[in-house]
């Protein structure tokens, strides 16, 4: 429930990130793009490179930091993804890259920590 988030029931992490990656000039093209692979969390244009964005939130730091969240498992599904998206597009010739957006919140506030780059898709 929206309750058990804690106290900050501003807008949501997907929803900082899509605000982090535009002011860095980013184009969002797509949000929550799912297929029969796995599921993207916002798919972005950086001039002529696409960046699929894995957006993961942690609260408390129990269990180290946010990016550490993203396992080989979920990167292979995430490639997958990202190729059938690029191909729906006609796309498939376009540079990609994978970009993981971190949030950590903290009492302080949300920490974002972007990572362009974070992981190839080999």
């Amino acid at each position: 429930s929206p309750a058990a988030r804690g106290p900050h029931r501003g807008k949501p992490g997907e929803e900082l990130a899509c605000e982090h990656l535009a002011r860095k000039g980013l184009r969002i093209l797509a949000r929550n793009y799912r297929c029969r692979s796995g599921e993207i969390d916002i798919v972005a244009a950086d001039r002529d490179t696409l960046v699929f964005v894995e957006v993961k939130e942690r609260r408390g730091d129990s269990h180290g930091h946010a990016v550490e969240a993203v396992t080989a498992r979920k990167r292979s599904r995430v490639v997958r993804a990202a190729r059938l998206y690029a191909a729906s597009k006609g796309l498939s010739e376009s540079p990609i890259r994978f970009d993981v957006v971190a949030i950590d919140w903290s009492p302080e506030g949300p920490q974002l920590r972007h990572d362009e780059d974070a992981f190839s898709a080999i």
